[in-house]
């Protein structure tokens, strides 16, 4: 989101001057709550079986863990860029990273699942919040010619987190206990409030959010369309990813301590296809794009069906496949109204949430009522409907941004 960027946070950068390393500095200090934000979002995926053991919960109910936050932000992004109006982008961050530290805190202590929902709806809040603010921000911390390799920067705590957070918070998990892992998410979060504290200079904001272009994106019958394929392709992922766990260690028979290092490798693999996939999605996003999402829908099918290192090398695939897809739908999101940035963000955001949120959901009462594999099934189901949405754009060679306008 392009908030305000005639008020640039340094002057010499609006003159064209270079990037100092202290502007550098401030970016990263943003790229680090990226970090801890999306670790913290995607903690219990690792530990969910623990969680739900410890609070005599099933899985299913464990998971909304996940399902909550993604609600609550979904709501939060749009509703703080509305309501923080022309309060000085610097606070505001600060603030967010305030309630993440303080949300981890009361997750570590929660004694029933009241508590912990509580702990979980105060992380949707900030981490709605800092979306909405956080890419905004980037291109204003560093000259404009540096400001999209400062947005990749944000986005590569996102992959960071994917790769180390979640598996390394599933290590915690398994060497102390699930409230381990949560306190040091807490202790990464004061990191990133420190560093933000350190490093951020001033960025006041003269327009914030207007609801005149929300409803002017809303009104547009391609970008709804296109918010219905981002929802469905992520919801495809969460509803099945959200218990992984519980099918690696309950139907593929694997250890806490393999769960780890296939997280990991989940990971790895998926930032590797991040960074491979760039120049792809840049020339060729629609079969891009579609090619990751069937090869996520292929994986989930043929999860139940395997054994020893099939399972293994399945879920790397389906690592392969989501690490391309987050780079895929934002950009198919640009470039759907590029006339409304502002509006085009805060729905990527809000979609995004609600598509974890919805997937986690359904994925928990499909393990409930069908069994874990269940998840895997349905995660197919929606991927298939979203390529099905994708198909409706048509197949040619246009750039897309044209033929969605259309």
């Amino acid at each position: 989101m392009n908030d305000s960027p005639a008020l640039p946070a340094n002057p010499a950068l609006a003159q064209g001057q270079p990037s100092s390393w202290r502007d550098w500095l401030s970016v990263y200090s943003v790229a680090l709550g990226a970090f801890a934000f999306v670790t913290t979002e995607y903690l219990p995926v690792g530990v969910l079986p623990s969680i739900s053991s410890s609070l005599g919960i099933t899985d299913g109910v464990a998971g909304l863990m996940v399902t909550v936050p993604g609600i609550v932000a979904a709501i939060a992004a749009p509703a703080i860029m509305l309501g923080a109006g022309r309060m000085n982008r610097r606070q505001l961050l600060l603030l967010l990273t305030l309630l993440q530290l303080i949300a981890n805190l009361v997750s570590a202590i929660a004694p029933s699942l009241p508590v912990m929902l509580l702990g979980r709806a105060l992380l949707g809040v900030a981490l709605g919040g800092f979306w909405a603010v956080a890419i905004a921000v980037a291109g204003r911390l560093v000259s404009e010619s540096n400001a999209a390799k400062a947005t990749a920067l944000i986005f590569a705590g996102i992959t960071l987190a994917t790769v180390f957070g979640v598996p390394f918070g599933t290590f915690l998990g398994s060497l102390f206990s699930w409230r381990v892992s949560f306190a040091v998410a807490a202790a990464l979060a004061l990191l990133a409030l420190i560093a933000q504290g350190l490093t951020l200079p001033s960025l006041p904001s003269r327009d914030g959010l207007q609801v005149r272009a929300l409803l002017s994106f809303l009104a547009r019958k391609n970008a709804r369309r296109s918010m219905l394929l981002l929802g469905l392709v992520v919801a495809a992922h969460f509803s099945a990813y959200t218990y992984i766990a519980p099918f690696l260690g309950r139907e593929a028979g694997y250890s806490t301590g393999a769960i780890t290092s296939i997280l990991l490798g989940f990971g790895l693999v998926g930032m590797l296809a991040n960074f491979a996939m760039a120049s792809g999605v840049a020339r060729h996003l629609r079969a891009s794009l579609g090619a990751v999402v069937l090869l996520m829908v292929i994986a989930q099918l043929a999860l139940p069906q395997l054994q020893g290192a099939g399972v293994v090398l399945a879920v790397l695939a389906w690592g392969i496949a989501y690490g391309a897809i987050p780079l895929g739908v934002s950009t198919w999101m640009q470039l759907t109204s590029p006339q409304l940035p502002e509006a085009s963000s805060a729905m990527l955001v809000t979609m995004f949430q609600v598509a974890i949120a919805s997937g986690s959901l359904f994925g928990g009462w499909m393990v409930d009522h069908h069994g874990v594999p269940s998840a895997l099934w349905l995660g197919a189901g929606i991927g298939m409907l979203g390529v099905a949405v994708m198909l409706s754009f048509g197949l040619g060679k246009a750039p897309i941004a044209e033929a969605l306008q259309r």
